[in-house]
């Protein structure tokens, strides 16, 4: 599941996880493959570009799922958005019927993408997607309005119109809105059930 920053890709997830249970559906979020800093200095980290291919461990991420299909399970880094670093902490993940990829790269890389059998692209407005990012920084990252819209209209806005609205064209389902009653949420949740 891909979409911009502030779609509602965790929002959409969630629900699925929680309509089917954890026990047939594990969520692994991009998030989580975001490139170690710590050998940065911190003034250098903040200066990254974290909406940008390169700011994520594709190679690790493709890693982890061959372990995960062979051998079930596998220790998932936990990212710390405040240091820009990989926690010392890691999240067992256990293999399920169903491997969720959420994140805004989840349809980038085309190795990964290869190991997909349903490709998915939420569609929301920018206005909408600014907003909630808004929220989410201030709510979850302890950061700043002016630091927030600064870098929405530096890195989130352009590179969701460089790298991921592009990838709305290789979906096999584009969700215009994230609405419970939206008839493709149900075409996704059909899918999902059928495979189950």
């Amino acid at each position: 599941i891909t979409g911009g920053s502030g779609s509602g890709k965790t929002y959409l997830s969630n629900k699925i996880v929680k309509h089917f249970g954890p026990e047939k559906i594990t969520i692994i979020q991009m998030d989580s493959y975001y490139k170690d800093l710590k050998h940065l200095p911190m003034k250098e980290r903040e200066k990254n570009n974290f909406d940008h291919p390169n700011a994520f461990d594709f190679k690790l991420l493709n890693n982890h799922l061959r372990t995960l299909f062979s051998e079930e399970k596998i220790d998932l880094p936990v990212y710390d958005y405040k240091t820009h670093t990989r926690m010392l902490e890691i999240k067992k993940i256990c293999i399920t019927p169903i491997i969720l990829i959420e994140g805004i790269f989840a349809l980038y890389d085309k190795q990964l993408r290869n190991l997909m059998h349903l490709k998915v692209f939420i569609d929301t407005p920018d206005i909408i997607r600014q907003q909630r990012r808004i929220d989410r920084d201030k709510r979850n990252r302890a950061r700043d309005l002016d630091s927030i819209l600064n870098q929405y209209k530096k890195t989130v806005a352009p590179m969701f119109k460089e790298y991921i609205n592009p990838m709305k064209d290789i979906a096999d389902l584009v969700i215009s809105e994230n609405k419970k009653k939206d008839a493709y949420i149900n075409k996704l949740f059909k899918y999902i059930n059928s495979n189950l």
